[in-house]
């Protein structure tokens, strides 16, 4: 019997399948990035500055492709980003050579991804409504999670057996497979109440709104964290590891710590909904905000307690991370989501952009990567916009 109920867990969890596909490629380069650094003879911060292309790709795009979807059919917009996602990496695997095409062909896949994530919610969102909604979104978000570990695995075992650029070329096909989910299994269905002004005139309707800009800052705050430090675990990993004779990878290590953050984002929002969503989100800012400060310090330790370490870092990270996304969505008028949606796309991974760039600088200026203290202080300085956050909100009258 097709329950009202199966026919939402039966989208939800096609959506969250195909968010996962086009994912497949995303943290492919943070897995080569070892050894690129060496093959194209980069400083820290170069090999950053391709890090950051993706996300600056993301950022100038996601305006427009998310605005679109409170106008259109999201998955139109999905479905065409599928392709260009996939067309970004299969050009970073045949043609990249060095820093600047590197950095083309990651900006591509990240216009992909402006057009896949946000859309994808708006997809979601559009077909799942009611009080179950919020649990929905945080599986989505969490999904993005999910998607990184399995990329992360993926380019490691993958790449065991082919050379990088044939493991990068099967990757592409994740994207494609995820654009077969949401054409054959997605209904289509066009936004309800479409807004009357302009593309861009719903930015000020939307910012106008001070619940929503807290979620935006909150959001930023959060990317420059998480995207700073996935950019560069895989690194670390290599670093901290040594000659310690660890029995798993860098890349397996780091797929092991984003597996963590899973249903860490998933709880985090069923415990912001008893606890009060902003008094959680609060609190786990300024947690995770402090703890990044002793991650650097742990690369002396055995690996285990390395992993064990940077796991409840990265757990308390992940935290307020679906509870940030459903606080947006529940604060803003329903024809204006997909604005909403792209201000805090464009912010977060605005910051995503300037993140990986920031720790590559601090590595390179710090002492370098063969330094502890430079690790510290690479991953701390991630930390600081959330600190900020916290402290700013933590007396606000409004503890919802």
């Amino acid at each position: 019997m097709n329950t009202p109920n199966t026919r939402e867990y039966r989208i939800v969890a096609l959506i969250c399948v195909a968010e996962m596909l086009t994912m497949a490629a995303f943290a492919s380069y943070a897995s080569f990035l070892p050894r690129l650094r060496i093959e194209w003879t980069m400083t820290a911060a170069q090999a950053g500055f391709i890090s950051g292309a993706f996300f600056f790709g993301y950022m100038v795009t996601v305006p427009v492709l998310s605005s679109l979807t409170d106008r259109t059919d999201a998955r139109k917009v999905y479905l065409a980003a599928c392709c260009l996602n996939a067309a970004g990496v299969f050009g970073f695997a045949f043609l990249a050579q060095g820093m600047y095409s590197g950095a083309f062909f990651q900006a591509i896949t990240g216009i992909g991804l402006a057009g896949t994530y946000m859309p994808g919610l708006k997809v979601l969102t559009d077909r799942v409504e009611g009080p179950r909604q919020s649990r929905y979104i945080s599986f989505y978000t969490a999904s993005f999670g999910f998607g990184t570990t399995l990329s992360l695995l993926a380019s490691g075992w993958v790449a065991k057996v082919f050379p990088w650029r044939t493991t990068m070329a099967l990757l592409a096909l994740g994207p494609l497979l995820a654009a077969s989910i949401m054409y054959l299994t997605i209904e289509r269905k066009d936004p309800v109440k479409k807004p009357s002004g302009s593309l861009f005139s719903q930015f000020g309707d939307v910012w106008s709104l001070g619940e929503v800009r807290r979620y935006i800052y909150g959001y930023a705050a959060h990317c420059m964290e998480i995207f700073g430090v996935r950019s560069w675990l895989v690194a670390f990993f290599t670093f901290a590891f040594g000659a310690s004779g660890a029995p798993v990878s860098p890349t397996e290590a780091a797929a092991i710590i984003n597996l963590f953050g899973t249903p860490a984002s998933i709880l985090g929002n069923e415990a912001a909904n008893r606890v009060g969503r902003k008094r959680w989100i609060v609190a786990m800012m300024l947690l995770s905000g402090t703890l990044c400060w002793t991650v650097g310090f742990t690369s002396s330790l055995a690996w285990w307690l390395i992993i064990g370490a940077v796991a409840v870092y990265f757990v308390t990270a992940m935290l307020d991370s679906a509870s940030l996304t459903a606080g947006l969505i529940q604060a803003t008028p329903q024809e204006f989501r997909g604005a909403a949606m792209a201000i805090y796309s464009f912010l977060g991974f605005g910051i995503g952009f300037i993140a990986p760039l920031v720790f590559g600088a601090t590595l390179d200026y710090s002492g370098g990567s063969d330094r502890a203290l430079s690790w510290t202080l690479a991953f701390g300085i991630l930390g600081l916009c959330c600190l900020v956050w916290g402290v700013v909100n933590l007396r606000s009258e409004d503890r919802r």
